[in-house]
């Protein structure tokens, strides 16, 4: 791997092709080229190879990826060869929608813990899963309890800081944040900013548009790159 930093806007990338190839193997195709990938899934090929590039050396020229090895080395890059497990701070309806979503271990994470404040939630469990709630204030034992290394907070904007405060208290370095809240972390530690309001609003936006422009990407980009790059906008 080459020493220059990687920008987030390349690991959400490689978490596109890795579900491209992934759609791509179950359809049972064991090789594809870069320019057939972009093809198929609207994609840029120079881009796909120089984001690979920073990783190593991957295909045959001339014949392209093996699908089956090109996934094993994305998951690998992505740390998705081994589980994460993940506690929800929020038991609210988006929190305990977070922890019946089964979309979580398709890619190696599971909800090990939910936790609140609120007395009526704690001590109850969530969906199939039976995923208990537990007192956010036994959130630092029980983080090493459950092995979790990765926090979701679901709670309303103006508990988020102080949410985050607890969380990196307790040793988390990775946390996805739905508040629509700006929250300020140690260097050491990833806050990635889920805002759908902004989402809502930049999609109202092509709603407000003449017909034509509002689907049209005139930047020849894939709908999966102007996600990452509006990922990169939320997070600061």
């Amino acid at each position: 791997m080459k020493s220059e930093k990687i920008s987030e806007l390349t690991t959400n990338r490689l978490s596109v092709y890795l579900r491209c190839l992934n759609t791509l193997a179950a359809a049972g195709i064991k090789s594809i080229s870069s320019q057939s990938l972009a093809e198929q899934f609207n994609l840029n090929s120079a881009q796909i190879r120089k984001d690979l590039g920073y990783f190593g050396e991957f295909g045959v020229r001339g014949v392209g990826y093996s699908v089956d090895d090109l996934r094993r080395h994305i998951t690998n890059i992505l740390g998705l060869d081994r589980p994460h497990r993940v506690g929800i701070v929020g038991a609210g309806r988006l929190g305990t929608a977070l922890a019946n979503y089964k979309g979580f271990s398709r890619s190696n994470f599971s909800v090990a813990a939910l936790f609140d404040n609120d007395e009526a939630k704690i001590g109850r469990r969530v969906g199939e899963d039976k995923i208990m709630i537990y007192d956010v204030k036994k959130m630092p034992g029980l983080v090493n309890q459950h092995s979790i290394d990765v926090m979701v907070i679901t709670v309303p904007a103006r508990a988020a800081q102080r949410v985050l405060n607890q969380i990196m208290s307790a040793g988390i370095k990775a946390v996805l944040n739905f508040a629509p809240a700006l929250l300020t972390a140690r260097l050491d530690v990833k806050v990635k900013t889920v805002d759908l309001t902004t989402s809502l609003e930049s999609l109202s936006y092509y709603l407000s548009q003449p017909r034509s422009s509002a689907t049209t990407n005139h930047r020849g980009e894939s709908h999966f790159e102007e996600r990452a790059e509006l990922s990169e906008r939320e997070l600061h």
